[in-house]
Order: structure tokens, then C-alpha cells, then sequence
């Protein structure tokens, strides 16, 4: 049990922090007008939303071997010219 006294100190600064940070929080940004809640709302709907985009390139998948050196692909790279031993 001795061998955990070294975690007091950090414990009791963690559990200041948080309550230091509830208590400042606890009034929040105050409170908000239910009008201007509901014309931010309807402001934020009225909004043009982004058109589609073009959708991604379809990525080729290698068919996984096993082998952890993989053969280039036609055209990506030069051959490779290692030699198993």
C-alpha cells in the first residue's frame, strides 16, 4: 500500500481541476432567447448546402499472397531486379 502514496498528489490535483473547471462552467454561456434559438435554427436551414462532389476514384485492391515482397504493377514502377536467396 505505501508503495501508492506517490499518486496522492496527482489524484488530488486531477480532482481540483475538475472541480475547478464544473464550478466555472456551471453558469455556462448563459441562457439563450428561444426566439433567437429558433432564427439561428431557421438561418443555419435557409443556407445553399455544398452540391454533390465527384465521387472518389475506385482504389484497385491486391489480392493479398502472403508474401510480404509484392510484384509492381504494370507501368508504376521499374522491375524489380533482387534475387531471392
Amino acid at each position: 500500500m505505501e508503495i501508492l502514496w506517490w499518486l496522492v498528489p496527482p489524484v488530488v490535483v486531477t480532482t481540483g481541476a475538475m472541480v475547478w473547471v464544473a464550478w466555472l462552467g456551471r453558469e455556462g454561456r448563459g441562457e439563450v432567447d428561444r426566439d433567437q434559438q429558433i432564427e439561428r435554427l431557421t438561418r443555419a436551414m435557409a443556407k445553399e448546402m455544398p452540391t454533390s462532389r465527384q465521387p472518389r476514384p475506385v482504389r484497385t485492391h491486391d489480392r493479398s499472397t502472403g508474401i510480404a515482397v509484392r510484384p509492381t504493377r504494370a507501368g508504376d514502377a521499374a522491375p524489380d531486379r533482387r534475387r531471392a536467396s
